[in-house]
C-alpha cells in the first residue's frame, strides 16, 4: 500500500511520535483536581500507618513492663468490698486478685493492645505531621509556616492529655471498685481492662488537640477573637456535655477531669487569639472595616514586567495530509 501511494504522486504519512509528557507545574495556591486529592490523602495515611506501623514495634519490646505499670493502678487497690481471687490463687503482681485471663489467645491479644497504645504515643509527631500536611497545601504561603508549630505544640498537649488519663485512672478505679456489693466477688478481665484505658487515653490525649484546632483556624482567618469571646459559654456547655458522653464511665469524676483543663485550654485559646487579632489589626489598617465598607486604594506604582516574545507553533508538513489521500 505504500508503494501504490508513492506511485500515484503522493506522499505516505510519517509515523506519529508520542506526546511528550509536560509536568505539570504546582499551584502556587494549593488547587489540584479531585485525584490528586485522593492521592494525596492516600500517601498521607500510608506514612501514617507506617510511623504507627513502627512506633508499635518499638512498642511490642516494652509492653510487658507498660502491662506492669497499668496492673499496679487496680492491683493495688485495697477495701472490704474488693475480694477478688486473692483467697484462692494470690499473685505477688496483683495482690488483690482483681485482673483474670480468659482463653489461650487473651495474653496475645492485649500485648498487641498495649505494643499498638505505645506505638501510637510515640508516633505522634508523625501523624500530627501528615494531618497538618495534608490541610497546608490549601492555606496561603503565609499561613504554613505555622506547620512546624502545630506539631510542636500538638505532641506536648496529646502527651499532656494521655499523661492526665494516666494520673486520674488509679483513683477513678478507686471510686468505681467502691461500687462493688459486698455480697459479690470482684473479677476483672485484663482484655476488658486494657480496652478501658486505651479508650481513656485516646479520649484526654485528642481533647486536649481541639483548643489547638481553634487557634489554627483563627491563625487561618476563619475564626475570629470576638466569634470565640461571643460563643464561650455555649462552648462551656459543650465541652461538659462532651467529656460526659467521650468518658467510657460517663461519672462526674472523670467528666470533670476532662472539661476542666479543656477549658482551660479554650479560655487560653480565646487569649492567643485575642492578641493574634490585635497583631493582625496593627498590619492591616482596614482590617476594622465591615463588609459593607470601602477599602483605601493601593495607588503606589507596580513595575511592570517586560515584554516576552510570543512563540508561534510551525505546523508541519504532514499535517496537510489525512489518513484518506
Amino acid at each position: 500500500m505504500t508503494t501504490q501511494a508513492s506511485a500515484n504522486g503522493t506522499r505516505p504519512k510519517a509515523k506519529s511520535k508520542p506526546p511528550k509528557t509536560v509536568k505539570v507545574p504546582k499551584d502556587p495556591e494549593g488547587r489540584m483536581p479531585l485525584g490528586e486529592h485522593i492521592r494525596e490523602l492516600r500517601t498521607r495515611l500510608f506514612r501514617a500507618s507506617l510511623g504507627i506501623a513502627l512506633g508499635s514495634v518499638a512498642g511490642w519490646l516494652v509492653h510487658e513492663r507498660v502491662i506492669h505499670l497499668l496492673s499496679k493502678t487496680v492491683c493495688t487497690v485495697h477495701n472490704d468490698h474488693i475480694q477478688g481471687l486473692h483467697a484462692y490463687d494470690p499473685t505477688l503482681s496483683c495482690p488483690n486478685g482483681l485482673l483474670t485471663l480468659s482463653g489461650a489467645t487473651a495474653g496475645l491479644a492485649i500485648s498487641l493492645k498495649v505494643a499498638l497504645l505505645v506505638g501510637l504515643l510515640l508516633s505522634s509527631p508523625v501523624w500530627l505531621y501528615q494531618l497538618w500536611a495534608f490541610i497546608a497545601p490549601g492555606l496561603h504561603k503565609n499561613e504554613k509556616k505555622y506547620s512546624l508549630s502545630f506539631v510542636g505544640v500538638g505532641v506536648p498537649l496529646f502527651a499532656a492529655g494521655t499523661w492526665l488519663a494516666y494520673t486520674i485512672f488509679p483513683t477513678l478505679m478507686k471510686v468505681l471498685l467502691n461500687f462493688v456489693p459486698s455480697e459479690s466477688v470482684s473479677l476483672l478481665p485484663m482484655d476488658q481492662f486494657i480496652g478501658f484505658f486505651m479508650r481513656m487515653v485516646l479520649v484526654f490525649g485528642l481533647s486536649f488537640e481541639i483548643p489547638l484546632l481553634v487557634v489554627a483556624l483563627n491563625f487561618t482567618g476563619v475564626l475570629s477573637a470576638a466569634r470565640l469571646k461571643k460563643s464561650w459559654r455555649y462552648v462551656t456547655l459543650a465541652i461538659f456535655v462532651f467529656a460526659a458522653a467521650a468518658v467510657p464511665t460517663g461519672e462526674p469524676l472523670g467528666m470533670t477531669a476532662l472539661a476542666a483543663p479543656m477549658c482551660l485550654l479554650y479560655y487560653s485559646a480565646i487569649g492567643i487569639a485575642v492578641l493574634n487579632d490585635r497583631r493582625r489589626a496593627a498590619r492591616d489598617i482596614n482590617a476594622h472595616l465591615s463588609p459593607d465598607e470601602a477599602s483605601d486604594l493601593d495607588l503606589s506604582p507596580v513595575p511592570i514586567e517586560p515584554p516576552r516574545p510570543v512563540e508561534q507553533t510551525r505546523r508541519s508538513y504532514d499535517d496537510d495530509y489525512d489518513d484518506l489521500t
